[in-house]
C-alpha cells in the first residue's frame, strides 16, 4: 500500500476527508496550470511564427517585389502595380502588414514615376531644342548648295559640290526623324506628286542610293500632306535595308496595287534577323509603344522608331517579315491607304495659237541639211561666226520705179516755208477770222 493510504487509515475519518479534498484541489490546479502552460507555449510559438513570417515578407519585399516594380517602371512593361506580386505568405494577405507593404510599394512607384516623367521630359525638351537650332542651319546649307548648283556650270565644280549636297540631304533627314520623335511636324509641305517621285525622293536621301532599284512607272499620286511623311519613312526603311546587306547586292522596291491600299515592298539580301531582333523591330515600327528617350539603347537607333511614330500619326501600316523576302533577307512593307491617294491631275490645255502670218515665199538660203549645227567630238554643237552677207544686187526680174519729174519738190518746200513764217497769236488772243 502507498504511504498516503496508510496515513489516511491511521487518521480519524474527518481528517482523512479534508486531506482528500486538498489532494483533489491540488491535482486539478496542476492540470489547469499544465493546460495554461501549453496554451502559452502555443501562443508563443504562433507569435514566433508570425514574426518570422513578417520578417520573411520584409525580405521578400526588398529582394523581389521592389526590384520587380523598378524594372517594370524602367522598361515600361505592363502595369507597374501588377508587378508587385502577391505576398509570400498568404496568411498575411489583408493584414495590417500587407497593407503597410502595399503602401510602401505605391509610394515608391509614385516617386519613381514622377522622377521618370521629369527626366523623360527634360530629355525630350533637350532633343527638341537641339533639333530646332540645327535644322534651320541644315536648310540654309541646302539652299546655298542648290543656288551654287544652279549658277555654276563647271563640271569640276559640280563634281565637288554634288557629294556635299547629298551629305546635307542625309543630315536633314536625320534631324527630321529626331524632330518627329520629339513630337514636331516633319517641316515641309508639298503638292500632290506621283508615287514614283516619292520613291525617288526617298532614294535620294540615303547613302547607298545607287543600289536601290525602283519601278519604272507607278500610275498613282499621293496627296500633298502625306508626301513628306511617306518620303521620310521610305528613306529610313531603304537606308536600313542597305546598311544591313552586302554593298554588292541591290535593294529592290516594288509597288502592288490592292483594293484598299497600295503596298510598297522593300527587299534586301542581308542575313536576316534573329527572333528577338525581329520582335523588337516590329514593336518599333508598330507605333503602339510610346518613344522614351531615357530608354533608348546605346548607340541610339532612331530610324525604325521614327517610322513607327509617322505610321501611327498619319495612318500608314508598316510590317516586317523574313519569309517573303526575295533574296533571303528581310522584307519591309508600307501600306498606303486609298484615302491618301488622289487622281492624276488633268492635262493642262495648250495655249491659244496666234493667227498665222501671211504666207511669204521663203528667201533663198541654205537648205535644212545645211542649217544643222556641226557637232564636235564631245557631242556638243560647234559655234561658228556667221559669214558676211553678199553685197546687194538688183533683181532683173523686178521692174525698177520711174524717176521723179524735174523740180517736183519745189511746191512742197514753198508750202513748208510759208507755214513757218506766218505770225503766231498770243495765248489768250483769238486769231482774226
Amino acid at each position: 500500500m502507498l504511504i498516503q493510504d496508510v496515513a489516511l487509515l491511521a487518521l480519524p475519518g474527518g481528517v482523512a476527508a479534508v486531506a482528500g479534498g486538498v489532494a483533489v484541489h491540488f491535482a486539478r490546479s496542476a492540470t489547469r496550470h499544465r493546460k495554461d502552460a501549453g496554451a502559452a507555449h502555443r501562443r508563443a510559438t504562433t507569435a514566433e511564427q508570425a514574426a518570422a513570417a513578417r520578417d520573411e515578407e520584409a525580405v521578400h519585399l526588398v529582394q523581389s517585389r521592389l526590384p520587380a516594380l523598378v524594372y517594370a517602371l524602367q522598361q515600361g512593361t505592363g502595369n507597374p502595380v501588377a508587378a508587385y506580386g502577391a505576398v509570400l505568405h498568404q496568411a498575411l494577405a489583408g493584414t495590417d502588414t500587407d497593407r503597410a507593404f502595399q503602401a510602401v510599394l505605391e509610394q515608391v512607384a509614385a516617386a519613381l514615376s514622377e522622377a521618370d516623367a521629369r527626366s523623360e521630359g527634360a530629355a525630350r525638351v533637350a532633343a527638341q531644342a537641339t533639333t530646332k537650332s540645327i535644322q534651320p542651319l541644315g536648310y540654309e546649307l541646302q539652299a546655298a548648295i542648290t543656288k551654287l548648283l544652279d549658277t555654276q556650270h563647271d563640271p569640276k565644280t559640280l563634281e565637288l559640290v554634288q557629294p556635299i549636297d547629298h551629305a546635307a540631304s542625309q543630315m536633314a533627314r536625320r534631324l527630321q526623324i529626331i524632330g518627329v520623335l520629339t513630337g514636331t511636324w516633319p517641316g515641309r509641305l508639298r503638292d500632290d506628286v506621283p508615287l514614283l517621285d516619292a520613291l525617288r525622293g526617298g532614294v535620294s536621301r540615303i547613302r547607298d542610293y545607287s543600289r536601290v532599284r525602283v519601278p519604272a512607272a507607278v500610275p498613282v499620286h499621293v496627296a500633298g500632306r502625306f508626301v513628306e511623311p511617306l518620303v521620310l519613312m521610305l528613306a529610313e526603311l531603304m537606308d536600313n535595308a542597305a546598311r544591313h546587306s552586302s554593298p554588292k547586292t541591290p535593294v529592290e522596291v516594288s509597288v502592288l496595287e490592292a483594293h484598299n491600299a497600295v503596298s510598297i515592298e522593300i527587299h534586301d539580301a542581308g542575313p536576316g534577323m534573329t527572333p528577338e531582333v525581329l520582335h523588337e523591330a516590329r514593336r518599333r515600327v508598330s507605333g503602339v509603344v510610346p518613344v522614351r528617350f531615357t530608354g533608348l539603347s546605346n548607340p541610339a537607333a532612331f530610324g525604325l522608331l521614327g517610322v513607327g511614330v509617322l505610321a501611327a500619326q498619319y495612318g500608314f501600316r508598316v510590317s516586317l517579315d523574313l519569309e517573303h523576302s526575295r533574296h533571303g533577307g528581310a522584307r519591309a512593307v508600307v501600306q498606303v491607304p486609298r484615302t491618301m491617294l488622289v487622281p492624276a491631275p488633268a492635262p493642262q490645255p495648250e495655249p491659244a495659237q496666234r493667227p498665222a502670218a501671211p504666207h511669204r515665199a521663203p528667201a533663198a538660203g541654205p537648205s535644212s541639211e545645211q542649217q544643222r549645227y556641226e557637232v564636235g567630238d564631245d557631242g556638243l554643237p560647234l559655234r561658228r561666226r556667221p559669214a558676211a552677207p553678199p553685197p546687194w544686187e538688183p533683181d532683173p526680174a523686178v521692174p525698177t520705179a520711174a524717176p521723179p519729174p524735174p523740180r517736183a519738190g519745189r511746191a512742197l518746200a514753198a508750202f513748208v516755208q510759208g507755214t513757218r513764217s506766218a505770225p503766231v497769236p498770243p495765248p489768250n488772243e483769238e486769231p482774226n477770222p
